[in-house]
């Protein structure tokens, strides 16, 4: 029972702060509005969360824990890369519709050293988690591409998937409109150069194309 109390104040505690962060902003917000948000004592807000940063990092992996049956599900029944992609993107989409704003001014810190950045290194176990999912789409639908570009692919769609996601932050049309177009329009752009990537032709760029991948992710 302890145990159960103790889990159902920390969630009551980064429920609040989530609050507070869409009302007033990430930087303004201050652990004493969370705790009184929360109904706690501010240092009961600091036992289970040392700083505002702690509680983005639980808000980031309770996010990933949430998604992950969903993605895991419609990728299990999703035939085509197209399809699994959508399902991917589109979910996470959903999941942070209400956190939008949060997202957009957690974007400000975009600098891998900053430990609440996308491609830091204290987000790379989410990242990587991440990456999986785009991995699982590509290896079941086949995709056909030369060996030395193939292995950064994943990491490509998470890209895209991220430059899709900060568009979204941004974008003041009505529900996000310019997005959904957006997303439409360069995901069947992608879907097509990947069909062209497997003309022979095209060797020679395939060989330019592997040398730059090469030099961005140095470290596969």
């Amino acid at each position: 029972m302890k145990i159960k109390k103790s889990e159902e104040t920390r969630t009551r505690i980064l429920e609040a702060a989530l609050a507070v962060f869409r009302e007033r902003g990430f930087e303004r917000s201050t652990m004493r509005e969370i705790a009184t948000a929360a109904e706690v004592a501010v240092g009961a807000a600091y036992y289970y969360f040392e700083s505002k940063d702690a509680i983005v990092m639980a808000f980031y992996e309770r996010s990933q824990s949430q998604m992950r049956p969903e993605i895991e599900a419609l990728l299990d029944k999703s035939k085509t890369l197209e399809a699994r992609l959508r399902a991917i993107i589109s979910t996470k989409f959903e999941c942070f519709g209400p956190n939008r704003r949060l997202l957009g001014a957690l974007s400000a810190h975009a600098d891998p050293e900053h430990p609440l950045s996308p491609f830091s290194n204290e987000t790379k176990t989410i990242r990587e988690q991440d990456i999986d999912f785009f991995s699982r789409a590509v290896a079941d639908s086949a995709v056909k591409l030369p060996s030395n570009i193939k292995p950064y692919l994943p990491r490509l769609l998470w890209m895209y998937q991220m430059g899709l996601i900060l568009f979204w932050v941004y974008d003041r049309s009505e529900n996000q409109k310019r997005t959904m177009l957006l997303y439409e329009k360069t995901l069947k752009m992608i879907l097509v150069t990947l069909k062209l990537a497997g003309i022979p032709l095209l060797r020679p760029l395939h060989r330019l194309a592997g040398e730059l991948l090469e030099v961005v992710y140095g470290e596969m």
